[in-house]
Parts: C-alpha cells; sequence; structure tokens
C-alpha cells in the first residue's frame, strides 16, 4: 500500500457532500482529525434536497464543536435532468435516525454562493487547497466552468463516485452519485482531459474512489459497540434482532447520532438483501484527502454515459490508452478497510470523549 500519511501535514480542506449517512460519518470523522481544517462545507442536492443537506451539515459541524465552519449552497438541482433523492436509502431527513436541531445559517451564508466561493478560495490560496466531493458532481462542474483553470489551482481533488467493471448500486451499472448528475461528471472529467492535454501534472489529476473500492467498507453492527468501548461509555449494540426503528439511549450525543443513523442504514441494506450491513462509501474518500488511509491508484481516461437508456450514468474507465487520450484521472484500485476501521473507531471516540 501506498499513499498513507505518517507525519500528517496540516491539510486545508473543501468539502462538498450531500449528508446523506455515510457522509456524514465522514464529516465527523475529519472533525475529529486535528490536522484537517475545514474551510467550507458546501452542499449539493442528492441523497436529499439542498436545503435539507445544508441543515444536516451545520447541525452536525456543530455538535462536533466547529460551528465556525461556513455552510454554503450552490446549485439546487442535476444541470440537465431532473433531481432524483433517496430517503427510502438514507431516510425522510438524510441522516437516517437521527436527529439534530438546525444550528441555524451563518451570517453571510443564505447570500453567498458556493461555487463562487469555492473559485475565491482557490484563486486565493493556489496550490493549497483539497477537494472532497462526496456528492453528485454539479457543484464542481459549475466551478470548472466558471473558472477552466481550477484544476491548476487545487492541491488534490478526492471524488467518491462510479463504477468501473463493477455492478453499480442504481443501475446495473451506474452509481448513485454519478447517476443523479451524469452530465455534470462527464463535464468534469472532459475538463480534467483537457487539462492534461494542457499539461496538468499527475499529482493534480483528481483521485476516484469508485464502488468497487468503497464498497470494500462494509460496516458490521458491532462497529456502534466497538466505538462505544474505545470512548470508555456505556454499552451501546445495535443488533439485527431488535425491532426495526428502536432509537438509541446513549447519553453521550456523537454515539448517539452515529447509532441511530447507522441503524437505518444498515436496516436498508437489509431489505435490499444486502445482509445487515451498512456500505460507508464517503468515509474512505474522507480518509483519501486527509491523508490517513492506505489505497493505491493506476492511472486511467474516464468518461461517463449521457445518451443510452440502458446505461445512462454509467462511468468508463480506459486503463490501457485504447481512446488515445491523456490520463484524467487516478482510478483507487486498492485499500485497507481493517486499518480503516480501526483509524475511523479511534478518531470518533476522541471525539465522542471530548463531548
Amino acid at each position: 500500500m501506498q499513499n498513507r500519511t505518517q507525519n500528517q501535514k496540516q491539510i486545508r480542506l473543501l468539502i462538498d457532500n450531500d449528508t446523506g449517512i455515510d457522509d456524514a460519518l465522514a464529516l465527523a470523522y475529519l472533525c475529529a482529525c486535528d490536522h484537517v481544517d475545514i474551510i467550507a462545507v458546501t452542499s449539493t442536492p442528492g441523497n436529499v434536497n439542498a436545503e435539507q443537506v445544508a441543515s444536516n451539515n451545520r447541525a452536525l459541524l456543530t455538535l462536533c464543536g466547529k460551528p465556525e465552519v461556513p455552510v454554503l449552497i450552490g446549485a439546487r438541482k442535476p444541470l440537465e435532468i431532473p433531481l432524483v433523492t433517496t430517503e427510502e436509502t438514507h431516510g425522510l431527513q438524510g441522516v437516517g435516525y437521527a436527529t439534530l436541531p438546525d444550528a441555524g445559517v451563518g451570517e453571510g451564508e443564505d447570500r453567498e454562493d458556493a461555487v463562487d466561493f469555492w473559485i475565491d478560495a482557490a484563486r486565493a490560496n493556489p496550490g493549497e487547497l483539497t477537494v472532497l466531493l462526496c456528492a453528485p458532481l454539479t457543484n464542481f462542474a459549475l466551478a470548472l466552468r466558471r473558472e477552466p483553470r481550477l484544476p491548476w489551482f487545487l492541491r488534490k481533488v478526492v471524488i467518491m463516485g462510479g463504477a468501473f467493471y463493477y455492478q453499480g448500486n442504481t443501475t446495473p451499472t451506474a452509481e448513485w452519485n454519478t447517476h443523479v448528475d451524469p452530465h455534470a461528471a462527464k463535464e468534469v472529467f472532459v475538463a480534467y482531459t483537457a487539462a492534461a492535454e494542457a499539461g496538468l501534472p499527475e499529482g493534480q489529476l483528481p483521485i476516484v474512489c469508485a464502488l468497487e473500492t468503497t464498497e470494500r467498507f462494509e460496516m458490521r453492527p458491532g462497529f456502534v459497540n466497538d466505538l462505544a468501548m474505545s470512548a470508555e461509555l456505556d454499552e451501546e449494540h445495535v443488533r439485527e434482532t431488535d425491532p426495526e426503528g428502536t432509537r438509541s439511549k446513549a447519553e453521550n450525543p456523537l454515539l448517539r447520532y452515529v447509532s441511530d443513523a447507522l441503524r437505518f442504514y444498515f436496516e436498508f441494506h437489509r431489505n435490499y438483501d444486502q445482509g445487515y450491513i451498512a456500505h460507508v462509501h464517503d468515509y474512505f474518500a474522507a480518509g483519501v484527502a486527509a491523508g490517513t488511509l492506505e489505497y493505491q491508484t493506476k492511472l486511467a481516461t474516464v468518461d461517463v454515459e449521457t445518451e443510452s437508456t440502458l446505461l445512462f450514468g454509467t462511468t468508463v474507465a480506459d486503463f490501457r490508452g485504447l481512446w488515445g487520450k491523456p490520463a484524467n484521472a487516478k482510478v483507487v484500485t486498492e485499500n485497507n478497510p481493517v486499518r480503516g476501521f480501526d483509524e475511523l473507531r479511534e478518531k470518533l471516540a476522541d471525539l465522542a470523549r471530548r463531548m
């Protein structure tokens, strides 16, 4: 394995998400990383609408001790197709059975556009910002339209999305984030093809965490009690035999939030014959962005199907250069879920103890 930061350097991070249970887990984890400085969280419609995403982000940042982080909204819908949300997967509010009061809109947040914020931040901090994209790529595509030089300004870009020669989780071939706005995803990869042709360094190509590696982060319900024990809290069991919709009684607010969110996610996966498990896709991408998780990548030229009814939203990776185009992405091919879950438990336990 490679790319795991041993002596962690400070990471200045822009996050774009559609919170979302696994988005929430990823955001809580990043709040627990002392070396990560979250510049802003921008909210893209996907799992729920953009306003609900922003509300979830504000509430969770406040719970995790970072109420000062701006939460902004850009696009309210995909570029060319109607928005489809997924409350059956993430709950009516997007975070399963978890509930938190909306922390309220910060000064200026309701007036500032997320896309403009990204561009201004990138221009003001060239080569310094890491971008984590855990949602449909709508906002990022709009940013690239307004500022085509954006790939050169950003230090690192991590995308959770796509499925390459692997079963999709929305259609037989398409992954959720890409399927919600395939036109945006296509624009992003086309923009990086153009950037590669113009000499963008390989290190600044986006790192793509697709389903074949994110689904290896298959969480079991025992993780919740392991977290409680690591945080020196009372036992907190989420059992498959519990009545559906059981709520946590944990006194610690972070443990209660995580338990209630994940229980819904476990139940969803069981209802779709995947077992009482949860694929925590966005946590893996967050660890890649933070430099804390192990992974390997392979260069590829990525494109997205937007015309075919049968394959709409499907991502295709050319690893052999058959298209005759330069590589526009680094696709993750290997990771280490065992160490990754240890890292997640340790960081969340530390954050819970601080509460």
